[in-house]
């Protein structure tokens, strides 16, 4: 058992003969006290200290073995993200294979079509060039024949007798006249041809006696 500061203020101690001198014992005792007091204090304190230092021992333990777990955990999702992206990275390339292949077959389709339309044009260019030399000699054959050596002689003058107004105007008066007798005519017999048929249809009158 441990003793106290108390335990020791009020141990008494039997007195005998030729025995030590009470007031220094006392005095001894007092001072004995005050240190294992302090020593006391201290200890407290220590224990006060490492119980704080476990807590946080037990503190950052708990907090290295959670590191420890975030870290396997983080190291599991890096080897899992490192995973997927290469397998991702494969299919990338496959499909960039694939993609390169097609537009490298769609380009050699292309160039192709391409050199065939180009040679068409190049022949439809050729016999166009012949149809149109052939129409040009043909024309230039033409323009060099003795036909355009008649046609571009000059005229013989010849006297053209032109008739007198006068008879003309006269010619055209007699023509008007005529029609605008005849038109007369034509008219008379219109109204005869009307007033016969209303004397047809008309009933004679009767004379009263």
């Amino acid at each position: 058992m441990v003793l106290t500061p108390l335990d020791i203020h009020n141990k008494e101690f039997h007195v005998k003969m030729r025995g030590y001198d009470q007031d220094e014992v006392n005095d001894y005792l007092d001072q004995i006290i005050k240190d294992y007091e302090m020593v006391l204090k201290e200890n407290r304190e220590l224990e006060k200290n490492l119980k704080f230092s476990e807590e946080k021992v037990t503190h950052y333990n708990n907090l290295q073995d959670a590191l420890n777990k975030s870290i396997i955990v983080a190291q599991d999702a890096a080897d899992r993200l490192k995973e997927n992206s290469v397998k991702e990275a494969e299919l990338i390339g496959l499909e960039a294979g694939k993609s390169a292949d097609r537009l490298l077959d769609e380009a050699v389709a292309k160039a192709k079509e391409i050199t065939i339309e180009t040679e068409e044009l190049r022949k439809q260019s050729r016999i166009f060039k012949q149809r149109l030399q052939l129409m040009i000699e043909s024309q230039l054959e033409m323009i060099k024949s003795d036909e355009w050596d008649d046609i571009l002689k000059p005229l013989q003058e010849e006297t053209v007798e032109l008739p007198i107004l006068k008879e003309l105007f006269s010619e055209i008066d007699y023509e008007e006249e005529q029609k605008e007798m005849t038109e007369i005519a034509d008219n008379e017999e219109e109204w005869k041809d009307d007033e016969n048929q209303k004397t047809e249809g008309t009933t004679p009158a009767i004379e009263l006696p």
